[in-house]
């Protein structure tokens, strides 16, 4: 029962296979005043995430109304990020708490409309239990991700026949469980997790490779899937590939494994949620794909290249940006004013920046010489898992 004068706080997820962590989370938020729940739906499950939950959104709801700490549990009556909008409105809260996994500047700029007070929690386990998260606990396959960093869209004939050049990519470890359409190649990593299951298998990463990419483009496929997808989840390191005019696959393929790049890279590297690609969502409509701006994709990969092999970070920034302001020249439809605000918050700490697909939202992509707060760190893949 609500205490009089106490402040009411508000928390959303979806809390599957609720764990010590998930509790840490909750007593911690409780600490701020009468604790309501809004939880995500198994639909909205889904749509961010491409599976089903473990548990039904009922045993969920059932579970957390058990938590002594928990004031009131609600279904989530929205969907996408911002499923519990028309909760929150309903609820009135006078506080905002979500952890560092969950902050997205959306939240915040709600918080901001409604005079909400928005609250960041560190993820700290408590006493001496381990670090636990869900995907931690449903042992998430270690098929990795991909991060482009400069240069994609040249592995699509239809840009390369202006002109030739590399991309480059990095593979990463699947430290969290990244949400659908939102530029990570989630949809070639499903490929892959139907191919091999669970892992990679210990073969060439080249071959796997190619295997991936023949067999995330049925015979007779209008879109084809880029090569850089299965190429950036199959081989390990920093690559960039070169793609000669008018062709799917690279005819040259470069790897950094040097550590202290590697290492360079992933403290400078971070990534703040946006929102997931819009189902609906066509890219290819009103593109602008000249020789000229193609032209400076390449060269721009070219720069970021030359800045990685150096750990110049001037020439590696200067490269990345102008990677994503070649690719927004070919394609307008990627960017738009919703996103410009979100860069405008970091344009003060942030040195470059790019989406990290061409869908309009999923991930911001920031290189930056100061700490970003409450971003998203990641980890280079560097096992080959063949030799």
């Amino acid at each position: 029962m609500s205490t009089t004068n106490r402040k009411k706080v508000f928390v959303s997820g979806c809390f599957d296979i609720l764990h010590s962590g998930h509790i840490a989370f909750l007593k911690e938020a409780s600490q701020f005043g009468d604790l309501y729940v809004g939880l995500g739906s198994d639909r909205t499950v889904y749509d961010l995430k491409g599976r089903n939950t473990i548990n039904s959104e009922e045993e969920r709801l059932y579970m957390l109304q058990a938590l002594a700490c928990v004031h009131n549990v609600k279904i989530n009556r929205g969907s996408g990020i911002i499923d519990f909008l028309d909760d929150l409105k309903e609820v009135g809260p006078d506080i905002l708490v979500v952890n560092e996994d969950g902050h997205t500047p959306e939240k915040e700029q709600i918080c901001r409309d409604m005079e909400i007070e928005y609250k960041i929690l560190k993820r700290i386990p408590h006493a001496d239990l381990p670090a636990r998260s869900t995907t931690s606990l449903r042992k998430e396959t270690p098929i990795p991700y991909r991060i482009d960093l400069a240069g994609t869209w040249i592995d699509q004939p239809y840009v390369s026949k202006f002109h030739p050049g590399w991309a480059i990519t990095t593979s990463i470890e699947p430290t969290i469980e990244f949400n659908e359409r939102s530029g990570m190649a989630t949809s070639t990593r499903k490929k892959a997790i139907e191919l091999w299951n669970d892992q990679l298998p210990m073969e060439n990463p080249e071959k796997l490779a190619k295997i991936l990419f023949r067999y995330d483009n049925d015979p007779g496929t209008e879109n084809v899937s880029g090569s850089q997808d299965s190429i950036g989840i199959a081989m390990p390191g920093i690559n960039r590939f070169y793609y000669e005019s008018g062709k799917y696959w690279p005819s040259k393929i470069e790897t950094i494994t040097d550590i202290s790049i590697i290492k360079w890279l992933e403290e400078r590297l971070y990534m703040v949620t946006l929102w997931p690609r819009p189902s609906d969502f066509v890219v290819l409509e009103e593109t602008n794909i000249t020789a000229e701006n193609v032209k400076n994709l390449t060269s721009a990969a070219e720069l970021a290249w030359e800045g990685l092999i150096n750990k110049d970070i001037d020439t590696f920034s200067k490269g990345f940006l102008s990677s994503f302001n070649s690719q927004v020249a070919m394609f307008p439809r990627m960017f738009n004013d919703k996103i410009s605000r979100v860069i405008d918050n970091y344009r003060d700490t942030a040195l470059a920046w790019k989406l990290s697909g061409a869908g309009g939202g999923g991930y911001l992509v920031f290189i930056s010489e100061k700490n970003i707060p409450n971003s998203i760190r990641v980890k280079i893949r560097i096992k080959d898992y063949w030799m």
